[in-house]
């Protein structure tokens, strides 16, 4: 399997949305596009695989958990990477509450009372309610590879002997007329509802960096998914508009069969018990696909709303942690108060509109971003490479990210001319999400285009005792400032204090002006000088103030010496400790009486750290410096 298919955990992913697609959107696509639906699943697979190659790369580019969001944040900057990762998480929304109503209709097989008296709806709801406990209980990592490779020869089954019993290539092109039957911007709403499927791609790369896949395994993943999404997409839409004939301009997949379309291709089989047979078997298939692909979307917002409140891109309460499972709760919980309410209306043509407004702005996004970071990170190490780039303006373009780009960019104005729905609820969608995220980082005093990231101790909702009142942060502007904020605000949290009595802890960031002798000490800064302690104390006001009950003060003092004015400044505050990052000490060797190193301290500490571990009047914490072989710091 792994050789065939480059790796199954990640083709099961990307298929259970791509065949739970086939499933509720074959009926709006034939109800626009008639009979040029095979036609519009071949370019939709077409499209697919310009789509594929962008977020192989990109995911082995930047190996963080979400897709479009990440590229963005690489390629533009935080804003952008916001409005990216807003327009997915409507669209998980979307599919959580299209295939959990499209799963409602397939069990009409089984239980023919579903469609009366708002018994679809309340099925529907209840698929929600148990994808979101199952979320919130921490369900593990989708293991869908058998179920895939029993819908994929079941679908393969259907194209078989559909074609075999209903293709005949005259009636079909008979039923067209260009511009009339089906009319051109029916066709093209059509083209872009094909696409929705393909937000898979985004959970699938909410994995990268967690699934061992080498470069010929991505290749071969590639290659294999869009080779399935073309036979089968095509093979199914020939099957389907030829057992479904057309008339009138219109075709019965549209009308009574829209939200169970299968169901209407396999019923129109003969003989009657192989009909019947298949109608069954379809029905369960499709029944725990979809039910599977809502699990999986579920699973891709709870992960894509983390990124977003751990990069400070929405309130963190939203994603405060599970204090017994560790799942962000309350981002599931809303997003199936939202999906319910989403499929309340139960308009699969108004949804699957919405999904495709979505789904394009991403896409682009996603292309334009691929294309711009072979510019901004050309030397980055890629597992993949789109092929076929072009030499364009000292960088490599690749041309099917480009196209990729231009064809999402006009497919989705077209959309939002065409689509009431997109146009206006889509909209309103994007322009509520940057509205709060604009707001939001400018109440906190944050930059809206820089990242600013939450550690996960932050939004975990346990209660945790205090174990120190005030810690004194030296910062030294350096990679390792925001990492001892962190240390500092972990240990000072308090969850259970209460702000207006004044409880909690306090972290002081102090930024040491270093003035030489040749130097009064009150002599005139300058201004790099200012603005990067101003920086660096703001960064750290930021980052430490998100755990709760810890406030941050900052504060800068002028000294000779950075180790002496450290331990002043704590014994002066009555500090309970210091975390201190430790800086380089001197590559000299032959002991001290040569400027070398010499005792146990030098080999790894430079002499302002050596002066606050042996001089302080508290407790001192490190973090070690960057290292040279590899050019990563951890903590000490």
């Amino acid at each position: 399997m792994r050789r065939s298919l480059g790796s199954p955990a990640l083709f099961a992913i990307v298929w259970t949305s791509l065949a739970s697609a086939i499933y509720f959107s074959l009926g709006v696509v034939a109800d626009n596009a008639l009979g040029l639906t095979p036609l519009v699943f071949l370019l939709g697979g077409l499209f697919f695989a310009l789509t594929a190659m962008t977020y192989v790369e990109g995911a082995s580019l930047h190996q963080e958990r979400a897709g479009s969001t990440v590229f963005a944040r690489h390629a533009f900057n935080e804003l952008w990477s916001f409005v990216a990762g807003w327009a997915v998480l409507l669209d998980f929304l979307i599919l959580l509450a299209v295939t959990a109503f499209a799963a409602s209709n397939y069990m009409g097989a089984f239980w023919t009372e579903l469609d009366e008296g708002g018994l679809e709806l309340a099925v529907t709801m209840v698929i929600i309610v148990y994808v979101a406990v199952r979320n919130v209980r921490g369900a593990g990592r989708p293991r869908y590879l058998g179920l895939v490779v029993a819908d994929v020869l079941l679908q393969l089954l259907i194209i078989l002997i559909g074609l075999a019993q209903f293709l005949d290539l005259d009636r079909l092109t008979a039923s067209i007329d260009l511009g009339s039957q089906p009319r051109w911007e029916d066709f093209v709403f059509a083209l872009t509802v094909s696409t929705v499927a393909f937000t898979s791609l985004e959970s699938a790369s909410g994995l990268a960096g967690e699934v061992a896949v080498g470069r010929r395994g991505l290749k071969r993943l590639v290659t294999t998914a869009t080779g399935s999404v073309l036979v089968v997409y095509t093979g199914i839409a020939l099957v389907a508009v030829s057992a479904a004939p057309i008339t009138g301009g219109e075709t019965t997949l549209g009308g009574s069969s829209l939200e169970a379309p299968v169901l209407g291709v396999v019923g129109a089989y003969d003989p009657d018990w192989l009909a019947e047979a298949l109608t069954y078997t379809v029905a369960a298939l499709a029944t725990v696909m979809l039910v599977a692909a809502a699990n999986g979307a579920m699973l891709g917002l709870s992960r894509l709303g983390y990124s977003l409140v751990t990069n400070r891109q929405i309130p963190s309460a939203i994603g405060r942690l599970h204090p017994r499972w560790g799942t962000p709760f309350i981002v599931i919980l809303l997003a199936a108060v939202l999906a319910c309410a989403l499929a309340a209306p139960a308009d699969l043509d108004f949804l699957v509109g919405i999904y495709a407004f979505g789904a394009l702005l991403a896409f682009f996004l996603a292309h334009l971003s691929i294309c711009v970071l072979r510019y901004r990170e050309p030397d980055r190490p890629r597992p993949y490479r789109i092929p076929l780039s072009v030499r364009i303006g000292g960088g490599d373009l690749p041309i099917p990210a480009a196209l990729g780009a231009l064809l999402t960019a006009g497919l989705f104005a077209t959309l939002v001319i065409y689509h009431e729905g997109a146009r206006y609820l889509g909209m309103a969608w994007m322009a509520a999400g940057v509205l709060v995220y604009v707001v939001y980082r400018t109440t906190q005093g944050k930059s809206l285009l820089r990242r600013v990231v939450v550690p996960e101790a932050a939004l975990r909702a346990d209660r945790r005792r205090i174990e120190y009142g005030s810690i004194l942060v030296p910062l030294f502007g350096g990679p390792l400032d925001d990492d001892i904020v962190q240390t500092a605000g972990r240990l000072a949290a308090d969850e259970r204090a209460d702000p207006a009595e004044g409880e909690g802890s306090t972290i002081e960031a102090l930024w040491v002006f270093e003035i030489p002798l040749s130097l009064p000490l009150d002599a005139r800064l300058p201004e790099d000088q200012l603005k990067r302690a101003r920086a660096a104390l703001a960064r750290a006001k930021a980052v430490g103030e998100e755990y709760e009950g810890v406030d941050v003060a900052t504060a800068t003092v002028r000294a000779r010496r950075v180790g002496e004015a450290i331990v002043g400044e704590a014994a002066r505050r009555g500090v309970e400790l210091i975390v201190l990052a430790a800086d380089e000490p001197s590559r000299i060797r032959g002991g001290a009486r040569l400027g070398g190193t010499g005792g146990p301290l030098d080999n790894f500490i430079g002499e302002a750290t050596k002066y606050v571990v042996r001089k302080a009047p508290c407790r001192v914490i490190l973090t070690a410096p960057p290292s040279e072989d590899d050019g990563a710091g951890a903590p000490g």
